[in-house]
């Protein structure tokens, strides 16, 4: 019998409150994590959070209305979902260097005027 697999930590059930994802585990214990970790269930209405099913034998869990995804191992390594950028505000940052740079190129370099 493989231990490694038996132990593997499994959801059996999930909530999702106005502050934490809360996770119920097969050998009982519970883990939460801050809501704000997922911007999609932290944007969902309170029936969008309430429709999940787990994934695979428990590993993780799917809201199919935001389409959001959740792992054990996830919540266990405390990583948050990063909100994705969108075009303009990706492109922002770069036009400002580009702007800046552009600037400091083109700028004269200031002559010393001899006087007599």
């Amino acid at each position: 019998m493989n231990t490694a697999a038996s132990s593997d930590p499994r959801i059996r059930g999930v909530r999702v409150t106005e502050d934490e994802i809360i996770a119920h585990l097969a050998d009982g214990r519970v883990i939460s994590v801050p809501l704000a970790w997922s911007w999609r269930l932290s944007e969902a209405t309170p029936a969008q959070r309430a429709n999940f099913r787990l994934i695979g034998t428990g590993q993780g869990v799917h809201w199919p209305d935001v389409d959001e995804d959740l792992s054990v191992e996830g919540m266990f390594r405390g990583v948050p979902a990063r909100r994705p950028k969108t075009r303009a505000a990706a492109a922002a940052p770069r036009n400002v260097r580009d702007r800046v740079a552009r600037y400091k190129r083109v700028q004269p370099t200031r002559k010393k005027i001899a006087r007599g």
